[in-house]
């Protein structure tokens, strides 16, 4: 398979701190459609790698394309207009504000009207706003969350906000997901919905998504194929059933049965 059959090309990426090298040479692909597993210990370099994808860091050496565009070259604000977005390992929402405006916030990247015409809130501006509104709702019925969108995000649950964050994501209509443990803290219940829309996602919208996740009977079941870091190193690269098999990961991570 050619390089240009890919969304996404990782090659020979190394990000130092100092003298501290959180990634060093790590390269691999995402192909259009797929369900991309990132996984490793903790320390391991897995959000230090969507963050060079997000353009939030810089890598010192190789090359993040996609769609065969140097992201590394990138402005960090113009990435998510390119069609990718992002949730965080720490959840970052304006916990003053509801979920509706929240989702809202993420569509600035698509509205056309300058601040005067939609403070005017006339004609155009009117009109775009209604039909970025009801993008928005229909974000908030997918993710069955109607009946609270107009709550306090800082009043919500942990497993709810969690939600609302991968609202604000897909109200930016991406093409690559890039999913920081969105799982974390949750419990069994809250996971089986967080699997739910994520496969929703990936197979009903045609999003790709890259996700990190440490739930490995998730990763297992959701996941087309998986690459496996340690120290800011890949050891290992493949189908689920590869990394299960894989010696170096199960010594790393996995452990033994």
């Amino acid at each position: 398979m050619s390089l240009d059959s890919f969304l996404l090309t990782v090659e020979d990426v190394t990000l130092n701190f100092g003298g501290t090298a959180a990634l060093s040479n790590v390269g691999f692909q995402v192909r259009q459609g797929e369900i991309r597993a990132i996984i490793g210990p903790n320390g391991a370099g897995k959000t230090s790698m969507l963050n060079c994808i997000s353009g939030f860091y810089r890598p010192q050496y190789g090359q993040i394309c996609y769609k065969g565009q140097d992201l590394t070259k990138v402005a960090s604000h113009k990435i998510a207009s390119l069609g990718i977005a992002r949730t965080f390992q720490n959840i970052a929402l304006y916990t003053g504000l509801s979920i509706l405006d929240n989702l809202m916030a993420a569509r600035h990247i698509h509205m056309k009207q300058n601040s005067a015409a939609s403070m005017l809130y006339w004609g155009p501006a009117q009109r775009e706003e209604i039909a970025h509104r009801a993008i928005v709702e229909e974000i908030i019925d997918f993710l069955e969350i109607a009946h609270i969108r107009k709550a306090i995000v800082g009043a919500l649950p942990y497993g709810l906000r969690k939600r609302v964050e991968l609202g604000r994501a897909l109200a930016l209509e991406p093409k690559l997901l890039l999913l920081d443990e969105p799982m974390a803290g949750m419990n069994v219940e809250e996971k089986e919905d967080m699997a739910r829309f994520i496969l929703d996602i990936h197979e009903r919208r045609g999003v790709t998504v890259v996700l990190i996740e440490h739930d490995m009977g998730l990763v297992m079941d959701i996941s087309d194929r998986v690459v496996v870091l340690d120290f800011g190193v890949k050891i290992g690269d493949g189908t689920p059933d590869d990394i299960k098999n894989d010696k170096k990961v199960i010594q790393a991570y996995l452990g033994q049965a």
